[in-house]
């Protein structure tokens, strides 16, 4: 017979559509709990826990520095776990029921510029051999699509579809998405497509990007190659593929495009995701309005 701890893994992976990623941060969240009340209260299973138990260990935390973004984090794992508990009559009272979260301080993500994407791509204007290729189609492939970095990693040769001119994409929890292909990339894709085909080895070759080796591409080899090559462009600190769909958003917001529209672009499944972005194209109109109306003269 499963544990709930395995029922809820099983919960996550098949009915939630998460990642085994995201259920494996869940599952560490809940294992570091576990072994939290057994040494403290001498308690093996952590099923009819109560809140205070919960509030120990939060302050367990904080006294080892732990920062409240990640005390958030865990508890939110607690939180799914003991709704899951309740959902299946494992429980008759969810101990996280009236927990509140810690105040974090608001992480403002600041977009690079189009003059940083304009340097940038000009500085990477004529690629020569696969690895430059490929680079210059990640960047602007992260830039004109907004997908995740996740996304760009399993995107699949069979869902890039050149003739009719879109992308198809899984997102979270298995979500698909169609993104149009902007024109001014098509070329590239030919290109990157040309020099992909002509690798010795393709080991992964379902996969649209893959290494010199022909593998799949990891999560931190994509990080490392967004943060060099905007590093020679780019004084922010934060130099990330999040960063450039970020980018993205508020690109298409700064020039007119509909928060509905953007919404369905980036595969979120409320606005409220979405308006995370809203803050730049804000101050941009902000700027337009003091320019354009009459009182502001």
């Amino acid at each position: 017979m499963k544990t709930n701890k395995e029922a809820f893994s099983d919960y996550l992976l098949l009915e939630k559509k998460y990642s085994s990623h995201t259920v494996g941060a869940y599952l560490n969240d809940i294992t570091a709990f576990e072994s939290f009340v057994k040494e403290s209260f001498d308690q093996e299973s952590i099923d009819l826990v109560n809140y205070s138990q919960v509030r120990s260990w939060i302050v367990f935390l904080v006294d080892r520095d732990i920062s409240n973004v990640s005390i958030n984090r865990k508890m939110a794992s607690l939180k799914a776990f003991y709704r899951f508990l309740l959902k299946s009559k494992q429980i008759e009272v969810n101990p996280m029921l009236k927990h509140k979260s810690l105040k974090t301080p608001k992480v403002v993500q600041v977009p690079f510029s189009e003059k940083e994407l304009k340097d940038l791509l000009d500085v990477m204007e004529v690629p020569v051999g696969f690895e430059e290729v490929r680079d210059k189609l990640i960047v602007e492939m992260f830039y004109v699509t907004g997908m995740r970095r996740a996304e760009l990693i399993h995107l699949m040769i069979k869902n890039v579809d050149r003739s009719g001119g879109v992308i198809k994409v899984l997102g979270k929890r298995n979500k698909e998405r169609i993104i149009p292909i902007l024109p001014i990339i098509a070329d590239q894709i030919d290109l990157y497509i040309e020099e992909r085909d002509g690798l010795e080895s393709l080991v992964d070759s379902d996969y649209f990007f893959v290494s010199k080796k022909g593998l799949k591409l990891s999560e931190s080899f994509v990080y490392r190659l967004i943060n060099s090559y905007f590093s020679r462009v780019s004084e922010k600190v934060k130099k990330s593929p999040h960063v450039l769909r970020h980018t993205f958003a508020t690109h298409l917001l700064n020039n007119g495009a509909d928060l509905n529209s953007v919404k369905e672009l980036l595969g979120h499944s409320s606005l409220a995701s979405t308006q995370v972005y809203t803050h730049n194209s804000l101050a941009e109109l902000k700027k337009v309005y003091k320019g354009a109306h009459p009182r502001s003269k």
